[in-house]
């Protein structure tokens, strides 16, 4: 039986929390993020830039006015990752609930 395979990227619960966020929504502006996964600006942007730096989300910058704003949507590929890695995460919790009964362990005498 082969392991599931975790996505490493999303072993950091919150980039798994932010692309789950994203997965339901187009475009979220960047401070609904922030309140949404409740972290600082600093906190959020370094994940943000890690998640955009292996192709997990896209962003866009401009202005509403004169001021400025983000937004990040969930790439194709992000999208395909947390798929995977919650069918993976599914799969480990199938296990634990019901054991592979190839694997059961050796009793003594």
């Amino acid at each position: 039986m082969t392991e599931p395979k975790l996505d490493p990227a999303l072993l950091d619960p919150t980039r798994l929390a932010i692309l789950a966020l994203l997965a339901g929504t187009e475009w979220a502006e960047f401070a609904f993020v922030r309140d949404s996964v409740e972290l600082s600006d600093s906190a959020l942007s370094k994940r943000i830039s890690a998640l955009s730096d292996g192709g997990y989300v896209e962003v866009r910058k401009g202005y509403v006015g004169k001021r400025p704003r983000t937004w990040i949507n969930l790439s194709t590929t992000g999208r395909v990752a947390l798929s995977a890695h919650i069918a993976a995460l599914q799969e480990i919790a199938t296990r634990v609930v019901r054991p592979d009964p190839t694997h059961a362990p050796e009793q003594s005498s």
